[in-house]
């Protein structure tokens, strides 16, 4: 993973001369480097990143297409980033937007005395396009998920707790090799199943639906997969909404192409809920895009306003949540390409009964 050409690329169309990364997950996207502190600036024609002697000696080793510069004793980044853009005549910065502080903004502004420009915007549209090789990377952040799912399922019963499923979730997934948790897992059951985001508790599982949410990160790359089990004999409306939601989920799925708009794909997935008389029990979005972080910035939702490029990756999670009853939601995660999309997810759907 080096971004560093692409982000070059687009300094033009930002009308600045240079840009400015200082936020975490975007310098992981930059440089494919990851360190808990760091800066990188790049012009059209250089690169420099700037890390303590912490990372020094491997970000020497492994950043090559920037200059690496040490933050030295008693000097600030700040102190560094001012000297760089001096150096080099820099009068106007592209800057991470969303992620900087008000008051850091105005720090910037009178240290630096350059142009502030606006460029989040473009740095998430870059990340939102992912190359072959971070698909294949997030494929394998994606078996090693479904690897712990698989382990997890023969420890399911009524006689352990939610708390106990999400805690084997986590470290079954270090285990194997994933380097963290891309997000806290949901495991919640029986009438708390119509929680779409409920926290697992202390109490066992019970009867009826359980929804594990859960995803790895693994060098960098997260996965996100959801699958609704049932505990007991489903009853008939258990069935029927389960099917509902595995059919909503294939019409959405079925949508999906480049150029797709994100309302039309989440539209295609919520009329199947809808005619199943379901439609007030579906009130999050189809999907979202998914890569460096679990939740990106692409959405099929009602208020989307996305067009789905080429390359983009993103998650099909429709569901239906019966308040006090239960809920059932079934994800995939799905590599949109020029004549439809992969589908990145390989566990079965059908519903299993434990």
């Amino acid at each position: 993973m080096n971004n560093i050409k692409r982000l070059k690329n687009v300094i033009p169309e930002l009308g600045c001369d240079a840009l400015l990364i200082t936020n975490q997950i975007n310098r992981l996207f930059a440089t494919g480097f990851k360190s808990s502190a760091g800066a990188l600036i790049v012009t059209e024609k250089d690169a420099w990143f700037i890390i303590d002697f912490r990372y020094l000696e491997v970000a020497q080793q492994s950043v090559k297409e920037a200059n690496v510069v040490e933050l030295s004793s008693g000097n600030t980044y700040t102190d560094i980033i001012d000297s760089i853009l001096k150096e080099n005549n820099v009068k106007s910065v592209g800057f991470e937007d969303t992620h900087i502080p008000f008051s850091t903004h105005k720090d910037w502004v009178e240290k630096f005395g350059v142009e502030l420009i606006a460029a989040q915007k473009k740095i998430d549209e870059i990340r939102n396009v992912k190359s072959r090789n971070d698909i294949d990377q997030m494929i394998k952040a994606q078996r090693l998920a479904e690897k712990v799912f698989n382990e997890i399922l023969p420890l399911i019963s009524t006689d352990v707790t939610e708390k106990e499923i999400a805690a084997e979730i986590i470290y079954r997934s270090l285990k194997n090799g994933a380097d963290d948790k891309s997000f806290d897992p949901i495991v919640v059951s029986g009438a708390k199943s119509s929680r779409p985001h409920g926290t697992p508790g202390n109490e066992k599982i019970s009867k009826g639906f359980l929804t594990i949410d859960f995803g790895v990160n693994l060098d960098g790359w997260c996965s996100d997969t959801t699958r609704t089990l049932c505990i007991g004999k489903p009853d008939d409306e258990m069935i029927k909404v389960y099917e509902t939601v595995l059919k909503a989920q294939k019409e959405g799925i079925a949508a999906i192409i480049a150029g797709a708009k994100g309302v039309d794909v989440d539209a295609a997935a919520r009329d199947v809920i809808k005619e199943a008389g379901y439609g007030d029990y579906f009130e999050h979005g189809f999907g979202h895009s998914i890569g460096l972080e679990v939740h990106e910035t692409l959405k099929a939702s009602p208020l989307s306003k996305d067009i789905l490029p080429a390359g983009a990756v993103i998650s099909a999670e429709p569901g239906i949540y019966l308040p006090g009853r239960f809920g059932v939601r079934i994800e995939d995660v799905l590599y949109i390409t020029e004549d439809g999309c992969e589908n990145i997810t390989k566990l079965p759907k059908e519903l299993i009964v434990i």
